[in-house]
């Protein structure tokens, strides 16, 4: 009588429920840890779309002010090179391509102004594509480009500060 080799069935069911076992656990930390990687990088893009309206405001202060939108702040084509546009209508280069879509990372970026002319003030939103998904916090900031950070979208901007 010969001897077969190979794993039994009952072998391959245990270590097919280990493997199962193991997912169970790892995948919610991967979502935590996708979510706080989305988070933190939406709060990197807040002070960002700072930057890039401080750049916005020292260049066009006497006709523009802020840039109304993203659009305004970030490249005027798709080019591999960016070329600011003189005008300060679209594509300034302040910030990049993506970001001036208005969404970037699991979130959704829109900028308000205080009206001019020239822009006086801007306000910045940034908020989760889907919430608990792809976050659970809302950024947002001020001309005074201080980065706040809220759990619900009503407190976004009511002063509290991010705590980095």
């Amino acid at each position: 009588m010969r001897k077969q080799k190979g794993f039994s069935l009952i072998e391959l069911l245990i270590v097919v429920a280990i493997i199962l076992i193991i997912a169970a656990i790892a995948i919610p930390n991967l979502m935590r840890a996708r979510m706080a990687a989305n988070e933190s990088s939406a709060a990197a893009a807040v002070r960002t779309i700072n930057s890039g309206q401080s750049l916005y405001q020292q260049k066009f202060a006497t006709t523009k002010g802020y840039a109304a939108n993203l659009v305004a702040l970030g490249p005027s084509s798709t080019a591999a090179v960016c070329v600011p546009d003189p005008a300060g209508i679209t594509g300034d280069c302040d910030i990049d391509g993506t970001l001036a879509t208005g969404l970037k990372g699991g979130y959704t970026y829109t900028t308000t102004v205080v009206p001019g002319p020239p822009n006086t003030g801007y306000t910045i939103v940034a908020s989760p594509t889907t919430v608990n998904q792809t976050g659970s916090r809302w950024f947002c900031s001020f001309t005074d480009g201080v980065v706040r950070g809220a759990t619900a979208a009503i407190a976004a901007c009511n002063g509290t500060i991010l705590p980095i």
